[in-house]
C-alpha cells in the first residue's frame, strides 16, 4: 500500500508521551484453525448502503473443538453451520472477533463452515464501503491491514493464507472487478440482477482480496502475454492511457528482474473516487486514488506523470513482494513496503531516464534521515499487535528507511548479486510467508558478504549513524560513528552499526564495511586529499561530518559530485545546522556556492532549507534581509534561463520552477508580475486551468500568486476545486486554496473543507498545509480548537494523525504546551506516536531558533556590508 502525499510518521516512546499510554493487549486469533479455501457470494445494495453475504470456509482443525474463533467487525450473523450442527455466535467488538460455539465438538481435520450474514457499506473508506460521484454510488474495498473482517468473516491475519472463489450479485447495468478474471456472467438470481463469478485465486492473505462494483470503463493493454487494464468512472477513462503504458513497460521489467513471471492471469488497475491510501496492491486488482492513476498526457506536468509511474511501479512490485511472498506478521511490514519503495524507481528510471528519478531518491533519503534522527523514532521491525498499533506501522520508517537500507546494501553488493539474492528469497517462499531473517539469510548465502550483520544492525536498532571523519592519515581516513540526533542531544557513541561505507576521492569509489570495532576507513593508494567525499553515489544510510579542510575541498570540487551526491551534501550540512554542529551562515554560503547548479532537484533541496531558515529561524527583520539576498543572488540566474521553449529538458523546466518559487517568496517584482500573468492566462475564461508550454512553471506561478493573496484568483481556484472533471487539477486547486494568507480567506477555506463538500480523503490536506504555514498557522489552530467537532468529523482512519503532525510546526514553548494539552483531551485515533513527534519538532525548533538566530544575523550583516 502506498500512503497519501504526506505519510503519518509517528512512533511513541513512553517517556516522551504527554499522557499515560493505554495498556493494549494482543488481538491475535487463538490458533489451531487453518483456513484453506473461501467461497464468497456478496450482494451489495448500493442505494441502501448494505450488503448480504453467503460464505463457506474450508478449514483444518488441529484438534476437536466446540468453539472456533475468527475475525468479524460490523457484521450481523444470520446463521453459522458446520456439517449438521448450527453454532451460537458471540461477538467481542473490542477484539473484532466472533466465536462460533457448537453443541458438539467439531472433529479434527477438514471442516466446512457455512455462514450467512449482512453488513454495511460504510463511509469510512475501509472494509466494503461506498464511494460516490455526483451521479451514483460505487461499492469498493480496502482491507489492509485489518479490515477484510468488515466485508466477510475471516481469519484476518497475513499468515493464514487461503484460496478464494468470489461471486458478486449486482445490478444488471453494473459490472464487477475482482482479483482474477471473470469465468461466468449470468442473469439472476432475481430480476434486474446478474451474477458475476471469478476464477479461483492463488493462495493469498485476506487483506489482498478485492471486489469492486459499478459502471467502470477501462483502457486495455498487454505485456508478456498478460492482459492489462486501467479503469475509472466513465467520464475519466481517457486519463487511464498513461497508466497502461507504464504497466506495459514495468511488467516485463519485473518478470526479467525477479526471474519469476507475474503470477496472476491479468492485471487490473482501478481508480476510485473515494480512496484514502495512495494505492493498494490487491493481488491482480490494484486500487488507486484517482490522482495516482489518472493523468492527462497532453496537458499534465511531468511531476504528475512521474507520480503515476512511481505509484504503478510500487504497487506492481507488491505483486511479488507482499502478495506472492508475504510477511509473517505486521512487525515485518517493511518486507512489503520497504521492498516496494526500494524497487519502485528502478523500472521507471530505466524507462524515462530524462526524468531524474535517482535525484528523487536522494531527496527522499534526506527526508527519511531527518525523520529517523528525531528522539522519537522506532526500529524497522517493531511490535504491532492491535489494529491501532498495526496502522501506525505504515510510516516513513517502514517505507523510507527500510527502502533506503535495501538500496544501501544493493549499492555495496552490486546490482546483479543483490538481484540474485532477491530471486533466491522469493523462490524459496512462493505463495507463503517470510521473516526478516529469511531475507538477509538469502542475501548472505548468495553474496558471501556479511549482509545478515548489516541488515540486523539497521532492522533492530533505531536511529541514524553519524560518521565523523578526521584528517587523512597514512592508513586511511579516521572515522568515528555515533547515533545522530537533530535535537542537539549529545551523540550516542554507545550505539554502533555494521554498515557499508562508500568513499569517493581522486580515485574510483571504494566501498568498505565499517564495523563497530573499526576506527579507520582504508583508501586506495591514489585516493589522497585534497578531495574526499564519504557517501559515494549517495546511497549510504548515514550522515557525514567533515573537518573544515575536507569540507572546503568538497565544496571547491562540487562539480565533480553527481547531482545525487550534491543533494546528500546539502542534506548533511543542513542536518548538522539543526543539531547545532554547524552554522546557519556557513550553510547559506554553501547554498550560494551551488546557485548555478543546473539540476532542479539540487537547487530544490537547497531552497527547501532556505525556506526552513526563513520560517523557523529568521525574525521578521531577518526575513526581509534574507529575501533581498535571494533576489540579488538568484534573480540573475532565473533571468538567464529565459522563457520556456519547446524541447527543453525536464531539468531546465524544474530549475526554472524552483527559482520562480524562491523569488516569488522573496517578492521579486518582476517574478511576481510574470507569475500573475501566467496565473491569469491559466484561469482565463475557457482555459480551465490549462498550463500552456510549461505546465510546471504555470502551476508554480499559480502558487506564487495565491501566496500574494489575490482575491479574484481565489474565486477561480475555489471553482476549480469543485470541478471533478480532472482529478489532478481539482486536487491542485484544493492545495492552492491553502496558500492564501488573508485571515478571512483562510477561514473561508477551512469552512469549505469541513462542510462536507470536500471528500474526507482530501479534507485533511488543506488543513495540514494551513497549519504548517507561518502566516496561516495561528488562524488555523484557533479554528481547529473552536470547531473541533466539525474538523474531527472529517478524519478517516489515518488522516487525523496527519493534522496532529502538522501541529508540530509551531515554534514556542507556549504553543507546545497548548498542542499537548489540546490533543490530550481531544484524542485522535492512531495518533499518539505522531503527537510525541510533533512535540519533539516544536522543542527542536525552539532550540534551533535560539542557537542559530545569531549566526544567521551575523551572516546577513556580512551580506549587506559595502
Amino acid at each position: 500500500m502506498l500512503l497519501g502525499t504526506i505519510l503519518h510518521r509517528a512512533v511513541l516512546l513512553a517517556s516522551l508521551s504527554p499522557f499515560a499510554a493505554v495498556a493494549l493487549h494482543a488481538q491475535r486469533l487463538p490458533g489451531g484453525v487453518h483456513p484453506e479455501h473461501y467461497s464468497l457470494t456478496l450482494t451489495p445494495d448500493l442505494k441502501a448502503a448494505t450488503f448480504s453475504g453467503e460464505e463457506t470456509i474450508d478449514v483444518v482443525l488441529d484438534a476437536p473443538s466446540k468453539a472456533i474463533t475468527l475475525n468479524a467487525a460490523e457484521i450481523r450473523f444470520l446463521s453459522v453451520t458446520a456439517g449438521s450442527q448450527t453454532a451460537e455466535v458471540s461477538l467481542d467488538s473490542g477484539k473484532e472477533q466472533a466465536t462460533f460455539t457448537f453443541p458438539q465438538a467439531v472433529p479434527a481435520g477438514k471442516v466446512t463452515l457455512g455462514i450467512r450474514y449482512t453488513g454495511i457499506l460504510n463511509d469510512k473508506l475501509r472494509g466494503f464501503y461506498l464511494s460516490k460521484t455526483k451521479s451514483r454510488n460505487y461499492a469498493v474495498t480496502q482491507f489492509e491491514p485489518t479490515d477484510a473482517r468488515r466485508a466477510y468473516p475471516s481469519f484476518d491475519e497475513p499468515a493464514l493464507k487461503a484460496t478464494y472463489d468470489i461471486a458478486l450479485v449486482v445490478d444488471s447495468a453494473d459490472t464487477a472487478i475482482s482479483n482474477t478474471e471473470i469465468v461466468s456472467d449470468k442473469p439472476g438470481p432475481m430480476e434486474g440482477k446478474h451474477t458475476v463469478k471469478f476464477r479461483t485465486t492463488p493462495k493469498m492473505s485476506t487483506y489482498l482480496v478485492a471486489f469492486l462494483v459499478g459502471d467502470f470503463k477501462c483502457t486495455s493493454g498487454k505485456a508478456d502475454g498478460v492482459p492489462i487494464r486501467a479503469c475509472s468512472t466513465p467520464d475519466k477513462v481517457a486519463m487511464t492511457k498513461f497508466a497502461v503504458e507504464s504497466a506495459e513497460y514495468i511488467l516485463p521489467y519485473y518478470d526479467k528482474y525477479f526471474g519469476i513471471k507475474y503470477p496472476m492471469p491479468k492485471l487490473d488497475m482501478v481508480a476510485l473516487p473515494d480512496f484514502e491510501a495512495g494505492a493498494m496492491e490487491n493481488f491482480g486488482c490494484i486500487t488507486y486514488r484517482e490522482t495516482d492513476l489518472l493523468v492527462d498526457e497532453k496537458t499534465s506536468a511531468i511531476p504528475a506523470k512521474k507520480r503515476v509511474a512511481i505509484v504503478v511501479a510500487h504497487e506492481m512490485a507488491h505483486q511479488w513482494f507482499g502478495d506472492m511472498v508475504t510477511m509473517q506478521w505486521w512487525d515485518n511490514l517493511w518486507l512489503n513496503e520497504g521492498f516496494a519503495t526500494w524497487m519502485e524507481s528502478k523500472p521507471v528510471a530505466k524507462w524515462k531516464p530524462e526524468w531524474n528519478f535517482p535525484q528523487d531518491d536522494a531527496r527522499g533519503l534526506d527526508v527519511t534521515l531527518n525523520l529517523d534522527s528525531q528522539k522519537t523514532t522506532r526500529t524497522i521491525r517493531a511490535k504491532a499487535e492491535t489494529p491501532g498499533e498495526i496502522n501506525e506501522m505504515f510510516d516513513g520508517i517502514a517505507y523510507g528507511k527500510a527502502g533506503a537500507v535495501l538500496g544501501m546494501v544493493e549499492n555495496y553488493l552490486g546490482e546483479e548479486t543483490f538481484r540474485q539474492g532477491v530471486h533466491n528469497y522469493l523462490a524459496a517462499h512462493l505463495y507463503a510467508n517470510a521473516t526478516a531473517e529469511d531475507f538477509w539469510s538469502a542475501q548472505t548465502a548468495t553474496s558471501h558478504q556479511p549482509v545478515d550483520k548489516i541488515m540486523q544492525s539497521f532492522v533492530t536498532q533505531p536511529g541514524v549513524p553519524l560518521l565523523t571523519f578526521s584528517e587523512q592519515g597514512a592508513n586511511g581516513v579516521p572515522v568515528a560513528q555515533s547515533r545522530f540526533f537533530l535535537s542537539g542531544a549529545a551523540a550516542d557513541s554507545s550505539q554502533q552499526w555494521t554498515l557499508p561505507v562508500c568513499v569517493k576521492s581522486n580515485g574510483k569509489p571504494l566501498c568498505r564495511v565499517l564495523t563497530p570495532e573499526d576506527a579507520t576507513l582504508p583508501l586506495a593508494a591514489d585516493a589522497k586529499l585534497p578531495f574526499f567525499y564519504g557517501n559515494a553515489r549517495a546511497k549510504g544510510y548515514y550522515r557525514t561530518a567533515y573537518t573544515p579542510t575536507q569540507l572546503a575541498a568538497i565544496v571547491a570540487k562540487a562539480e565533480s559530485l553527481t547531482p545525487e551526491e550534491r543533494i546528500g551534501l546539502v542534506g548533511d550540512r543542513w542536518a548538522l545546522v539543526r543539531s547545532g554542529q554547524a552554522d546557519a551562515g556557513e550553510f547559506m554560503n554553501l547554498v550560494l556556492a551551488l546557485k548555478n547548479d543546473s539540476h532542479g532537484e539540487v537547487m530544490g533541496t537547497a531552497l527547501d532549507k532556505v525556506r526552513s531558515i526563513d520560517s523557523r529561524i529568521a525574525t521578521d527583520e531577518d526575513r526581509t534581509r534574507l529575501a533581498a539576498v535571494v533576489r540579488r543572488e538568484l534573480g540573475p540566474v532565473y533571468a538567464a534561463l529565459g522563457r520556456p521553449c519547446a524541447g527543453e529538458s525536464y531539468d531546465r523546466e524544474q530549475l526554472r520552477a524552483e527559482l520562480m518559487e524562491a523569488l516569488g517568496d522573496a517578492k521579486d517584482p518582476a517574478v511576481l508580475t510574470e507569475a500573475k500573468e501566467l496565473a491569469e492566462r491559466a484561469y482565463a475564461p475557457g482555459a480551465r486551468g490549462e498550463k500552456g508550454l510549461d505546465p510546471l512553471l504555470t502551476a508554480t506561478a499559480i502558487s506564487v500568486t495565491a501566496a500574494q493573496g489575490d482575491a479574484a484568483l481565489y474565486e477561480k481556484i475555489m471553482a476549480a476545486s469543485k470541478d471533478g472533471g480532472d482529478p489532478g487539477l481539482q486536487s491542485e486547486a484544493l492545495r492552492t486554496l491553502a496558500l492564501f494568507t488573508d485571515p478571512a480567506l483562510v477561514t473561508r477555506t477551512l469552512d469549505y473543507v469541513v462542510s462536507g463538500e470536500v471528500r474526507n480523503q482530501d479534507s485533511w490536506i488543506p488543513i495540514a498545509i494551513l497549519l504548517s504555514g507561518r502566516d496561516t498557522r495561528e488562524t488555523t489552530w484557533s479554528y481547529i480548537q473552536k470547531n473541533w467537532e466539525k474538523v474531527h468529523a472529517q478524519f478517516t482512519t489515518n488522516s487525523g494523525s496527519r493534522v496532529v503532525g502538522a501541529a508540530g510546526t509551531f515554534c514556542s514553548v507556549e504553543k507546545r504546551d497548548e498542542v499537548a494539552s489540546f490533543f490530550a483531551s481531544h484524542k485522535v485515533d492512531a495518533a499518539e506516536r505522531t503527537l510525541a513527534k510533533a512535540l519533539d519538532n516544536i522543542n527542536d525548533c525552539v532550540r534551533v531558533r535560539t542557537a542559530q538566530e545569531p549566526n544567521l544575523q551575523r551572516w546577513l550583516a556580512s551580506q549587506t556590508k559595502p
